[in-house]
């Protein structure tokens, strides 16, 4: 088991969540991966949980009864990562609007330059936003 884990709260992500589990698993170094499923009709778990036959041991799966909600979904996340003593412990959303590249520049800030906690930012200089709606964007400002 490795000491990081990537939480990824999902509703009907079936056209992103493969991709994503694909790309947060090719990092080095290694994170493991807990997708938290707010029982999608489009069948995102049922996707993970093929996934889950290539990654067994790396990739975990939470399936909640009802839509609850994204920030409900990231606590139960934590609290989960927390019973099993992760380090480290990431959260991003599964379509690409955070790149799981940053999950290894978030890591080393932390284990590296030993920071407490690492915050990504898309408001940094050159940083771009890629497919937000205008309102999105001036709604994540504030």
């Amino acid at each position: 088991m490795s000491d990081r884990l990537v939480i990824i709260p999902t509703y009907n992500e079936i056209e992103n969540i493969e991709a994503i589990v694909r790309a947060v698993l090719s990092l080095q170094p290694q994170f493991d991966l807990l997708v938290v499923d707010d029982n999608s009709p489009d069948k995102t778990a049922h996707r993970v949980q093929l996934l889950q036959q290539e990654f067994p041991q790396r990739l975990h799966l939470q399936v909640r009864m009802k839509k609850s909600g994204l920030g409900t979904a990231y606590v139960h996340g934590f609290k989960w990562a927390l019973e099993r003593a992760y380090e480290f412990i990431f959260e991003m959303d599964a379509d690409f609007s955070h790149n799981p590249n940053d999950l290894v520049k978030l890591y080393e800030a932390c284990h590296l330059g030993d920071a407490d906690v690492a915050i990504g930012s898309r408001y940094v200089t050159g940083v771009n936003v890629v497919n937000w709606p205008l309102s999105r964007v001036l709604m994540s400002y504030y």
